[in-house]
């Protein structure tokens, strides 16, 4: 049963169905990791996007199981899916990798989330892939001084098109394979052309600062709950959108 259904349920579909399980399978910012140390699980877009959905309709529980490990990859994380995902029995499933899987191989990149897709399409589980914000453009005053030299590579990454492409590739593969798509990335992209991107990033890297968790929240309830206006959507604007 969709979320979207889910959520209109009676005493008798809670009695027979139980609450709504939403598993957030991610990297870092799914965790909840905001500047340098600072992990806050309260604005974290998973938190947002249950508050959202009880806004909507606030009689049906709406439980996420934070899957989100700080670091780690798509391919790092396959392993993890029987254990940490599925065991609980999940209504959704936000699938979210990529800022660190840009460090990479591509293929690796692509080949571990055809598994982690395979295995939601084979369990029948509704599943979204939220493609992350863009990285830094440059090297900032936020970034804290031991990660200068990483920062210097991630804004090589954004500026030469290293992660539109693992982005564009990915969104690709996950239409293909009939996968809910969220493709923030494109929106920040679109920020881009009238923001500097790097100051909404808390940790001047790859975390979103807590007010652009807003962005990942709202987009996600709109595809979850069918709002979203997808008359704009192409494959191409993530890979080709300007810096």
């Amino acid at each position: 049963m969709r979320i979207k259904d889910k959520i209109m349920m009676d005493k008798n579909g809670l009695m027979e169905n139980g609450p709504i399980t939403i598993v957030a399978f991610g990297d870092s910012v799914t965790h909840g990791a905001v500047g340098h140390g600072e992990i806050n699980y309260e604005t974290v877009y998973w938190h947002r996007l249950a508050k959202k959905l009880n806004a909507f309709r606030d009689y049906v529980p709406i439980n996420v199981i934070n899957a989100g490990i700080g670091g780690i990859t798509a391919p790092g994380s396959v392993a993890r899916m029987e254990k940490q995902v599925f065991k609980h029995d999940p209504d959704l499933i936000i699938v979210c990798f990529g800022l660190n899987d840009v460090n990479g191989s591509l293929d690796d990149y692509l080949d571990a989330l055809r598994k982690i897709f395979e295995e939601c399409n084979s369990r029948n589980i509704e599943t979204v892939f939220m493609t992350p914000n863009m990285l830094n453009t440059y090297v900032s005053e936020n970034v804290n001084k031991v990660h200068l030299d990483y920062a210097k590579v991630t804004a090589k990454y954004q500026t030469e098109g290293r992660m539109d492409l693992f982005m564009f590739s990915a969104c690709e593969l996950a239409m293909t394979m009939g996968i809910k798509l969220c493709d923030c990335y494109s929106q920040w992209k679109k920020l881009s052309l009238t923001q500097d991107t790097t100051l909404l990033l808390a940790n001047g890297i790859n975390h979103p600062t807590k007010e652009m968790h807003e962005l990942f929240a709202q987009s996600l309830y709109d595809i979850i709950m069918e709002t979203a206006d997808t008359t704009d959507t192409k494959t191409e604007s993530t890979m080709y959108a300007k810096d």
